[in-house]
This record gives structure tokens, C-alpha cells and sequence, in this order.
């Protein structure tokens, strides 16, 4: 059986934290950058918690080897 490939940009955009739980980024931080205020430019560092099932499901199956804690 060969290996699957992984989506190269599911695996930049997505990973996982030591509970096991899926994190992302905010989308968008890079564009036209000097319009937004600090306040946003900070807010585009969190990361925050994927919780959606097909989500979940979806980058399970675009990035099978991403390292996932238990």
C-alpha cells in the first residue's frame, strides 16, 4: 500500500496541541497590514480551536501524518 499524500497547505495552516486538541490561525493577517489597527494585528496571533466536526474530519484526511498528541 503506498502512502498518502499530504496537503501541503492543511499541514502549514493546521496543527495539533499537546491535549490532542486541533488549532488554526486567523486568516488574512498578511493582507494590507498597515490599515489595521494594533488591536486586530494582535488579535490575528491567537490561535484558536477548530471544533467543527467536518473540520476535524477534513484536515484528518488532507494531512494523515500530521503529529497528533494522546
Amino acid at each position: 500500500m503506498p502512502k498518502i499524500k499530504t496537503h501541503k497547505a492543511t499541514a502549514k495552516r493546521f496543527k495539533y496541541s499537546g491535549g490532542g486538541k486541533l488549532l488554526r490561525m486567523k486568516q488574512g493577517k498578511g493582507h494590507l497590514r498597515r490599515k489595521k489597527s494594533r488591536r486586530v494585528l494582535v488579535e490575528y496571533r491567537q490561535t484558536l480551536l477548530v471544533d467543527n466536526v467536518g473540520a476535524k474530519r477534513r484536515v484528518a484526511r488532507l494531512a494523515p501524518y500530521l503529529k497528533k498528541q494522546k
